[in-house]
């Protein structure tokens, strides 16, 4: 379908009594919520509509780097590369290129549509990224809840580094996150220095505050960590949860193979709304990967498509 997408174009989605709202500007996920019997809402992300409105990277597509490269620098196959550094909490490159472009729309149906953008060497080249990616990016509705699926090729005559995440905001009814409960599933965590980029030490969560493994409440404390060595199920699918007992809600954020780390934020430095939300980020690989490529960067080959999926189970208990 052709669509010129502005900042405030959004397409909606349902299946049953839920309810999506995205936009190809991005590819942005901007509401997920469930219509009840009653004809009210229920509110499963912290969601936004216009691009005016959107705060701390509410629903963002994140390739191709998620989270921060120190300095805007890394070195790929010998070349050493500068990004642009466009980070507001210090001199470093955040959150890849994609959710601030406009993407095509080649399918729109009922419950599912998907959005493509290509990245291309010369244009990306300036910007430190001279590599060419072809992206799709499809969210579905149905009985499980929202799936967000991802495609990356590469198109290039040159390997690629690529690196994939996502920035929702969940909510279980609280005003603020600290009467809510979260489950993590990492073992680890980055140790970060005061611009928030690793120092290259990887924390054992274990027997400390910020061991999440199984339910504890969130409190006071102001999470901004990126959290590593995920446990798995059998399936190999690793699972976060948020819940508050006093509603009755739970959200599972179940993430397959792909994703390597997940990053938790409390959205404290977000200046009219901290704390509103948590930012549950599936990622398929860890903050600054680029200058710690064992820490999940993919290493894409010349036609070479890397792909995968995270679920949102919305539920009751």
């Amino acid at each position: 379908m052709m669509i010129d997408p502005t900042p405030d174009t959004e397409i909606s989605l349902s299946f049953d009594n839920q309810q999506a709202v995205l936009s190809p500007w991005g590819a942005s996920l901007r509401r997920y919520y469930l219509l009840e019997a009653d004809g009210g809402e229920t509110d499963i992300l912290w969601g936004y509509s216009g691009g005016s409105h959107k705060k701390g990277g509410q629903g963002d597509v994140l390739i191709p780097f998620p989270g921060r490269v120190a300095e805007g620098c890394y070195t790929f196959d010998g070349q050493a590369l500068q990004l642009d550094r466009n980070d507001k909490e210090g001199p470093n490159a955040i959150h890849g290129f994609v959710r601030t472009l406009p993407w095509k729309v080649p399918v729109i149906e009922p419950n599912r549509v998907a959005f493509d953008v290509h990245l291309d060497a010369e244009s990306y080249g300036r910007r430190g990224y001279p590599f060419s990616l072809a992206i799709r990016v499809t969210y579905s509705l149905d009985s499980q809840g929202l799936s967000c699926a991802f495609t990356v090729q590469n198109v290039d005559c040159q390997a690629a580094p690529v690196g994939v995440g996502f920035h929702p905001y969940f909510t279980v009814g609280p005003a603020v996150v600290d009467e809510a409960e979260a489950k993590i599933p990492g073992a680890g965590y980055l140790e970060f220095n005061e611009r928030l980029v690793p120092t290259g030490t990887i924390v054992d969560a274990s027997g400390t505050e910020w061991d999440y493994r199984d339910y504890r409440q969130i409190g006071s404390r102001r999470f901004n960590h990126c959290y590593v060595q995920l446990e798995r199920d059998a399936e190999g699918m690793a699972t976060a949860s948020l819940r508050h007992v006093g509603s009755g809600r739970t959200i599972d954020i179940v993430m397959d193979r792909s994703f390597s780390a997940v990053v938790v934020y409390t959205g404290d430095a977000i200046a009219d709304a901290p704390r509103r939300a948590l930012a549950i980020e599936p990622m398929t690989c860890a903050t600054d990967a680029l200058n710690h490529p064992e820490w999940g960067l993919k290493r894409l080959l010349p036609g070479e498509t890397f792909a995968g999926c995270y679920l949102v189970r919305p539920r009751r208990g």
